[in-house]
């Protein structure tokens, strides 16, 4: 009998995260499957540093023990640790470090995270591992950090419109030759019209979970009973191909009035045209590359109007990659900022929905059912209703990071702080997104069946939004009355009158006074 080979030494560790679900990832592109051996694990620090959605949860264990037996039918070694596991890591620090234990590479390879604060772990490891430790750049994106921090330094103001005008530029999407498709760079304008119910409108795909993902599912329902939402029924894509599948889908069912209508809001209604795949783009299980260019395609081919078309590729090679290069720029410490100086506490509805306010309540209603709610949801009714009533800016990240299923911090944390709350003084947005109930009543149906009426101004019947948007702009006229897109609204609460001043000063202290926080640690 011959004598057994000895087994190869390792070479590399390649570590892979749970939003880093991509074959091409930078970390792999040069791996060995001979030599080489990926690590993945469920760490139970990120499921808790936040109290996660328990889909959220759910769907990225799934999509990664999904995404490790796809790298397995590739040739690919994998030591992958479940969160149930007999050896389950407390941290991504812990797993790296037992996996060095068992493997003794002559190196770790790992692709830079998607938050400041896995980074500032990862910087930490050569020394305490004892191996040389390469963080490569994360490829999947079309702006590098240095192209960004490039076209932002010496400029006044950082606009994602004069930003996305180079991202067209680079990629070439929706050009003719140096010139935008139709003469225009933008058709935002032409992208906010209200919906109204249509028994025709497509659903979005759910997928049947398979054993693999039941799994995980029973592992969510008895360790994370307690985080908020709905855990059944889970339908995501866990799966390259299925999440493929869901974005033909909109291709085909949604796309072509999603430029019109991707403002609008609807009772009931989560998805309207949307896409919904902000989660699946965000853990690597599409390319937005890939994404934009099937979009163009089928606007070229007469399918789509130019309005749907420049609207999706506006979101995802100029807002996302805009708020990803404002992220890593400005971090770490800019989870911090509160330019506006709030300090109310998150309050109790934004987790139980329980409040006569149509819009929040079924937002909040939406997102604990399905992980979800689509971007003028998230702006123009949780995001306005904070800022008008001066809640703290860092509480509303924490909240918004916990309960979306796309939520990543270097997604997140600048659309929360920047675009929403105004809460790092203008560098991101050029101003504050407020809002009265007028510009909800007009993108959707939620004021009809309100116990608040959008028509009155001031008084106990009145909507909240209207009062609490008059005395934000009171509360902060020092700072925002020299703002040009302020000041015509400064006009007209000057020429309401002294005794409809009051009116509204006094309705919006009764009306925060009675807000309920939200209990510490309850969620």
């Amino acid at each position: 009998m011959a004598p057994r080979k000895p087994a190869r030494p390792i070479r590399n560790l390649i570590l892979v995260l749970g939003d880093q679900l991509s074959p091409g990832l930078s970390a792999l592109a040069d791996g060995d499957p001979t030599r080489d051996v990926i690590v993945m694990a469920e760490v139970a620090e990120e499921t808790v540093y936040v109290r996660h959605h328990k889909k959220k949860v759910a769907f990225i264990f799934a999509a990664m023990r999904h995404f490790a037996s796809e790298l397995k039918f590739a040739g690919w070694r994998v030591d992958y640790r479940q969160l149930d596991g007999a050896e389950e890591a407390a941290s991504f620090t812990a797993a790296i470090e037992a996996a060095v234990g068992r493997h003794r590479p002559d190196r770790v390879i790992a692709t830079e995270p998607g938050e400041w604060r896995v980074l500032e772990a990862m910087r930490g490891w050569s020394e305490r591992l004892g191996v040389p430790v390469e963080i490569r750049f994360d490829t999947r994106f079309v702006c590098p950090h240095g192209k960004f921090r490039a076209w932002a330094d010496g400029r006044k103001q950082l606009r994602m419109e004069f930003f996305y005008r180079e991202m067209r530029r680079q990629t070439g999407l929706l050009m003719n030759g140096d010139q935008p498709a139709e003469g225009r760079w933008n058709f935002d304008q032409e992208n906010r019209k209200p919906a109204k119910a249509n028994l025709f409108m497509p659903a979005v795909p759910r997928f049947e979970p398979d054993v693999m993902t039941r799994d995980v599912l029973a592992l969510v329902a008895e360790r994370f009973a307690s985080h908020f939402g709905d855990l059944e029924p889970f339908g995501f894509a866990v799966t390259r191909a299925d999440a493929e599948r869901a974005f033909d889908h909109f291709l085909s069912h949604a796309l072509p009035r999603f430029g019109d209508l991707q403002d609008a809001m609807l009772k009931g209604e989560a998805y309207l045209y949307h896409s919904a795949i902000s989660m699946y783009l965000n853990v690597g299980l599409l390319d937005p590359l890939d994404l934009c260019h099937k979009v163009e395609a089928v606007w070229r081919a007469g399918r789509v109007p130019i309005n749907a078309a420049e609207g999706f590729i506006r979101q995802i090679i100029g807002w996302r990659e805009f708020v990803r290069g404002i992220y890593w720029r400005e971090m770490p410490g800019y989870e911090q900022r509160n330019a506006l100086d709030h300090t109310r506490p998150l309050p109790r509805f934004y987790w139980t929905g329980d409040t006569d306010m149509a819009c929040i309540a079924d937002a909040v209603a939406m997102t604990r059912r399905e992980a979800y709610a689509h971007h003028i949801q998230r702006l123009m009714v949780t995001g306005t209703f904070a800022l008008l009533a001066g809640v703290h800016p860092k509480p509303l990240h924490q909240w918004y990071l916990a309960v979306y299923a796309d939520a990543f911090e270097w997604v997140e944390l600048p659309n929360t702080l920047g675009m929403s709350q105004f809460a790092d003084g203008g560098l991101l947005a050029s101003k504050p997104y407020a809002a009265s109930g007028a510009y909800i009543d007009r993108m959707s149906n939620y004021c009809k069946g309100c116990r608040y009426s959008v028509k009155q101004r001031t008084g106990s019947d009145a909507c909240p939004f209207n009062y609490l948007y008059w005395d934000f702009l009171t509360r902060h006229r020092e700072r925002l009355q020299g703002n040009p897109r302020m000041a015509q609204m400064y006009r007209v609460y000057d020429k309401l009158g002294a005794s409809e001043h009051k009116a509204i000063t006094r309705s919006a202290s009764d009306f925060l006074d009675a807000l309920e926080p939200a209990r510490p640690g309850e969620w």
